[in-house]
């Protein structure tokens, strides 16, 4: 009977482990997708239309892009839920502010206003294979974090993952360090440092979500998580700039709407994201942050696999590089047994402790 019992709890940690790694892959492939809109955007009026050397303008138009991004993406994702009959789970969420929904308002921070914000930054100011590869280091960001605030477990061999995966990162910014970009690109260092936003963006938010994922629905808290986006950038923001600068926010934002170029990109964009953060989530509640964010990682490999469909151009060495060691790193980090991968966490906390 014991080993009968034994062999039923193996199976049960191995298809927690096979369908945790599923929604990890499509987090990849969809992730991977969201790069092309997106750069695609920069292409089109209103954005085309501002000067390369009007650095505050373009970052308040990336604000713009960012805040109707989070709308668009909240859309598709109501419809999910809405098919999915979790309506009513996602208001009761979201309501319950002090013990759960915090965790996903302090995740909308670093997912909105630092990784997405982040993340475009890099597409307008470099292009969108830096953007994708810059972010890939996002798995050592966030297994740091879980391990320093709720002991997730960091095995040796994750360790030695994560050891590559920066490996990769220096590779992906040394030439840019040390002045291979020339001199014609003296504002490319907004899109450097928005690479760097978003790797620790993304990586801070799937350890702050994990914390209200065991007792909330994925689906539920992805959609509360969006919501929370668009009422920082609507309500605190862009009303900021308006008040406090001359920039024409107001401008952006009408003529995105009323351009279909442009919004065929923004909706192509966001729903890529839309089910694409709906996979990321899922996956934290089945193999854990650090596991769900390696195997999510070969986003990079899909990015520049659909840049250079798109645009018929392979990337520099350097990026090919840097994107085989992050990948290797994410490999190294998930070959656990089942059994390791279900037992993460070395203490039990409630999501509002």
């Amino acid at each position: 009977m014991s080993s009968y019992s034994d062999y039923a709890l193996q199976q049960h940690f191995v298809r927690h482990q096979r369908w945790g790694f599923r929604w990890a892959l499509w987090t990849a492939v969809l992730w991977g997708a969201w790069y092309i809109p997106g750069t695609a955007l920069w292409y089109e009026y209103p954005y085309n239309s501002i000067s390369a050397d009007n650095q505050g303008q373009r970052l308040v138009a990336t604000a713009v892009m960012t805040w109707i991004h989070a709308l668009a993406v909240f859309i598709f994702l109501a419809l999910w839920n809405g098919s999915l009959g979790k309506l009513k789970d996602y208001g009761r969420t979201l309501v319950r502010f002090r013990k759960i929904s915090k965790w996903y308002a302090l995740a909308s921070l670093f997912g909105g206003p630092m990784a997405i914000f982040g993340s475009y930054m890099a597409m307008g100011f470099v292009g969108p294979v830096f953007a994708a590869v810059t972010s890939l280091f996002y798995p050592v960001v966030g297994a740091v974090i879980a391990r320093l605030w709720y002991q997730e477990k960091i095995s040796g061999q994750a360790a030695l993952g994560m050891a590559i995966i920066i490996m990769g990162g220096v590779v992906i910014y040394g030439p840019g360090i040390f002045g291979e970009l020339g001199d014609d690109s003296s504002y490319v260092w907004l899109g450097y440092l928005g690479g760097i936003l978003s790797a620790i963006g993304w990586g801070a938010e799937g350890a702050v979500a994990s914390r209200a994922m065991d007792v909330t629905d994925p689906d539920v808290g992805i959609q509360c998580r969006f919501s929370f986006e668009i009422l920082f950038w609507g309500l605190l923001v862009l009303p900021a700039v308006m008040l406090l600068t001359e920039q024409p926010v107001w401008f952006l934002i009408k003529e995105t709407l009323m351009t279909p170029i442009a919004m065929t990109w923004m909706l192509l964009a966001s729903v890529c994201h839309a089910f694409c953060y709906t996979a990321f989530y899922k996956s934290f509640s089945l193999i854990g942050v650090s596991r769900g964010e390696a195997i999510g990682n070969l986003y990079g490999v899909f990015a520049v696999i659909f840049v250079a469909l798109v645009t018929l151009e392979l990337p520099e060495w350097y990026f090919l590089v840097g994107l085989a060691l992050t990948i290797i790193g994410s490999f190294v980090m998930f070959r656990e047994p089942a059994e390791a991968v279900a037992q993460l966490r070395s203490v039990t906390e409630t999501p509002g402790s």
